[in-house]
């Protein structure tokens, strides 16, 4: 066995805070890669900033240092730990991968004697300095678009003279292509080449001739060190080169590419992954295709690291990469490991699939404000989300059915853009809603051959497109008396939801639900077993799709359904979909505790989520997970299925919490907190009433549904006044406004894009101080997990601001109104599981700004901070397994944890970076303190009132 026993002890480097280009997807990995090296009996040290994520989760590792991710941090855990022998690198993204090289150049795995596996320096370097990969495929006979190396601006203006428009720039050693950008005209090229030279850490730009239109794919490596190489999943984009892969629609397996082409490639990143450095573990290669008969092949880039696709294609087939991979750095040979899915064959397979996936990325360009919404080479989206089906359409439909952004799929629900001239805009400067907007083309008469001239998307999928398209008109001619039973089935093979056809045929959803019932079109569900049911899977990981029936000899029909439904007393949690601003990893984090506690308590375990970044959509962490949108529908129907005893709702932050009232109507038992008490916290009147009730103080408010409504309460509650549209999440739409016209404008504004929503005006708190609490209640017991103060003054969202557990200047009155307000509450509430409260405090007086019964941001930040598993706790009590007297809370911290947020305004040049009531960070870091002498909390203090925008 070639294990390399001399290793006892490794070094993981995480992808410290969340920032766009660089989500959960590393946090999925590195809680891959810690359990996979301790399955061998080897210790496990592990470095990262982010308190939000599973990965810092004390359970994972032997050691875990939630520290800045810079040389000094690695210095110090190599004296405390001279055990150390190696160090993974490869799991924590581009920060990770700089990070070692830092080290590597300074020294310091010299010094301490670590050695490095899973990718070798050689290796990194290539791969990053753009001169030095250019020379490498010049080397190896790999083609790569004519370019060259600029590390000054005049060498670049040189380059530029040479090539001629169109071009591209792309700064080395960054990540999410920062400071990348296409250049079609003369004049902006000054711009970019110093924006792209600024934005390259060792000042340097690769000039590229750029490949318009060219198609665009990726494939997943892995490699031992016998030298066997697997490819794990191939990848196309939908949308052509010139859009950065994560921000472009992608396709698995790769729909487009013959054959031969598609052997072509397998050898070539086979060629470049052998030739970057002696390594074992994973890599992404990433190539163009000319759109001719010829399909000339070109050499992109190649990532010797696991990356935001690695997990997109460890969900897409089964195959867990980073498992694999970091079993592969330790020295296993690829034919000696297991395959996790079958459990009965070897990890040296290629995985086949006998369905298709689409992922689609999941943009929040609302929060900021000015921002050019065009798609490009630099990375602009916050999350993403990914569907399966049994062929493209359906895939594509529950993709996005998944994105939340209040549409039912493609087409079909009255929301399409109607205009000729908006449509072709958006066509030609790809635009982050271009997936629906394709479909708005074909509606409209606009021929494929136009949109293809335009997007350069492929004929096959336009003609994908358009196939739904006319089965939509079909079904428009019948009504809910009259369909056909074969274009009902049809309908929802291809991925239309209830919701659409009742669009359709202007009848209601649940017509067309009843209507399914009574034809026996029914959802089954498959396992996603890696080998297209070559060899039995044994994993529980399942996604919905629609049969015809069957007819035995007997006479009698079926569909097959692989989901069995066992006799355990079974539980749901809803996951939280795609990351967005306002809802993140935290939530994703909390899911993961909920499903780990239930289990504990006895129950079988359904996890619900459309996530491929995250630890909850691992293939073992729940006992059941079906990889659905967290929709309507697709829930019930697995409810219907499964049968459990209840659903958990508060973990999944807003998007689960919104399905609450829906599982109320339908008579689904929702676990804690009921949904009464939930709507009671997001309906400002009734809650306020309840504040009164309990003699509770809050802002003086007034709830408007129009402008002229809003000026007249004006009148009463004095400016300047906060504007807050009812359930949302972030703060989207919040703002602070002075007068009546800014009030009327913005009141306006927020109508438009939320019809019918009820605005709440309060009277704002101008120069208090901002503080929140959360806490777990049984309904009778009250237990305060954490309070903390924000630096920040009231104004700036929570989630902007840097937060101190405990306060640091908040007096034992103040500290005992917020005890006291948390507790009546909760209780008032009758809260089962979590509460956050959020407060502001002038003149020692303590107002309740809101109350959100469910998982906060915060509660990752003070398990870690606390050391305590709160989450775990949190479940026991909403199962009814336990009260909150069972626990002993021991909660440990010397000195203080500053919760810090981490913007991602560097993608956005020329936006108002100024803070408000609307939230902006992507994520957050937790850094320790011993007093508050500390250098660090007297900038941020210094600093506190400088972004406060009105």
């Amino acid at each position: 066995m070639p294990k390399d026993n001399t290793i006892k002890c490794v070094l993981i480097i995480g992808s410290g805070p969340i920032v766009i280009g660089q989500a959960c997807e590393f946090d999925y990995a590195g809680s891959q890669a810690a359990r996979s090296i301790r399955e061998e009996g080897i210790k496990v040290i592990l470095i990262n900033s982010n308190p939000a994520t599973i990965m810092t989760d004390p359970s994972m590792a032997d050691h875990i240092y939630l520290k800045p991710l810079t040389t000094k941090s690695i210095i110090e855990i190599l004296k405390d730990h001279p055990e150390i022998d190696a160090v993974l690198p490869t799991m924590g993204g581009q920060t990770a991968l700089n990070l070692c090289l830092e080290a590597d150049e300074k020294g310091i795995w010299a010094d301490f004697n670590v050695k490095l596996i899973g990718v070798d320096i050689n290796a990194i370097n290539i791969t990053e300095d753009r001169e030095q990969f250019k020379q490498l495929l010049e080397k190896i006979g790999i083609p790569a678009a004519p370019a060259k190396t600029a590390n000054s601006f005049l060498k670049g203006k040189e380059i530029a003279q040479e090539f001629g428009f169109p071009l591209v720039i792309r700064p080395s050693f960054t990540l999410g292509g920062t400071g990348a950008a296409f250049v079609h005209h003369k004049e902006d090229f000054d711009e970019l080449l110093t924006r792209g030279l600024e934005a390259s850490p060792i000042h340097e730009v690769l000039i590229d001739k750029a490949l318009f239109g060219w198609k665009e794919y990726e494939l997943e490596l892995l490699r031992d060190k016998n030298d066997n190489v697997v490819i794990i999943c191939s990848i196309e984009n939908m949308d052509p080169m010139g859009i950065h892969t994560g921000d472009s629609i992608t396709v698995a397996p790769a729909m487009t590419l013959s054959d031969v082409t598609f052997q072509k490639m397998r050898d070539m990143a086979i060629k470049m992954m052998r030739s970057i450095g002696n390594f074992a573990g994973g890599c992404n290669v990433q190539f163009a295709v000319s759109p001719d008969e010829k399909e000339d092949i070109v050499a992109i880039e190649i990532n010797p690291r696991v990356s935001r696709s690695s997990a997109l294609a460890s969900k897409a087939t089964g195959y867990p990469i980073a498992k694999i991979a970091s079993k592969l750095a330790l020295g296993y040979h690829l034919d000696e490991l297991q395959n996790q899915i079958t459990k009965s064959t070897s990890a040296l397979f290629e995985p086949t699939l006998d369905y298709v996936i689409v992922k689609i990325p999941r943009w929040n360009f609302d929060k900021f404000e000015g921002a050019d919404r065009t798609l490009g080479l630099q990375m602009k989206s916050v999350g993403e989300v990914m569907g399966i089906g049994r062929s493209f359409q359906e895939a594509l439909h529950k993709a996005t059915q998944s994105l939340e952004i209040k549409r039912n799929g493609l087409g079909a629900d009255g929301k399409g853009y109607k205009n000729y001239e908006q449509i072709i805009d958006k066509l030609t400067h790809a635009s982050w809603d271009r997936v629906f907007v394709i479909y708005d083309a074909i509606q409209m008469g606009i021929p494929l051959s136009r949109i293809h001239e335009i997007t350069r998307i492929d004929m096959w999928f336009l003609r994908q497109y358009e196939e739904l398209h006319l089965l939509e008109k079909e079904i428009s001619t019948y009504r809910v008396d009259n369909l056909p039973k074969e274009l009902l089935l049809e309908a929802k093979q291809k991925g239309f939801a209830d919701r659409q056809i009742a669009h359709m045929m202007g009848c209601l959803e649940s017509q067309v639900y009843n209507l399914r019932e009574e034809m026996g079109i029914k959802r089954v569900y498959k396992l996603v077993d890696t080998c297209a049911a070559e060899f039995e899977a044994k994993t529980p990981y399942y996604y919905s799709t629609f049969e015809a029936e069957i007819e035995k000899a007997d006479g009698t029909r079926y569909v097959h359904n692989e989901s069995i439904v066992s006799d355990r007393k079974k539980v749901v949690v809803l996951g939280s979909g795609p990351n967005r601003i306002g809802q993140g990893i935290e939530f994703d984090y909390s899911c993961v505790h909920g499903v780990l506690a239930a289990s504990e308590c006895g129950y079988e375990t359904i996890m619900i989520n459309c996530n491929p970044e995250t630890v909850s959509t691992d293939f073992d962490t729940a006992d059941k997970l079906y990889f659905e949108p967290v929709f309507w529908e697709h829930i019930y129907d697995i409810i219907r299925h499964e049968k459990p005893e209840g659903v958990i709702v508060q973990l999944g932050g807003q998007t689960a919490l919104k399905l609450a009232e829906k599982l109320d109507r339908y008579g689904i038992k929702i676990l804690g907190t009921s949904f009464d008490a939930l709507d009671l916290a997001e309906d400002r009147g009734r809650f306020s009433e309840l504040l009164r009730e309990l003699n509770i103080p809050f802002p003086k408010f007034g709830v408007a549904e129009s402008a002229d409504e809003a000026v007249k309460l004006a009148d009463e509650l004095d400016f300047p006044l906060l504007v807050r549209p009812s359930y949302v999440l972030g703060g989207q739409g919040m703002k602070i406004v002075i007068n009546k016209q800014e009030l009327e404008e913005h009141v306006i504004d927020l109508l438009k894009n939320i019809p019918g929503n009820k605005l709440l005006l309060d009277h704002y708190l101008d120069g208090a101080i901002e503080a929140e609490a959360d806490a777990i209640c049984d309904g009778e017991n009250v237990y305060i997990i954490g309070i903390m103060e924000h630096i920040e003054p009231c104004g700036v969202h929570s989630g902007d601001s840097n937060a101190t557990l405990p306060p640091f200047n908040l007096g034992e009155f103040v500290m005992q109104q917020i005890k006291d307000h948390t507790k009546k509450i909760a209780l008032a509430l009758k809260t089962v599981g979590l509460i956050n409260i959020q407060f502001a405090i002038k003149d020692d007086t303590v107002y309740i700004i809101e109350a959100n019964p469910r998982a906060s941001r915060t509660v990752p930040f003070i398990a870690k901070a606390y050391g305590e598993p709160y989450v775990n706790y949190a479940t026991k009590i909403m199962l009814g397994h336990n009260k909150v007297t069972d626990f002993t809370f021991n909660p440990q911290l010397k000195g203080y944890a500053i919760k810090q947020p981490v913007f991602s305004f560097n993608k956005f040049p020329g936006v108002n970076k100024k803070l408000g009531p609307e939230m902006k960070s992507t994520g957050e870091s937790i850094l320790f303190i011993d007093d508050l002498k500390d250098d660090q909390f007297y900038e941020l203090y210094s600093r506190r009132k400088m972004y406060l925008s009105r």
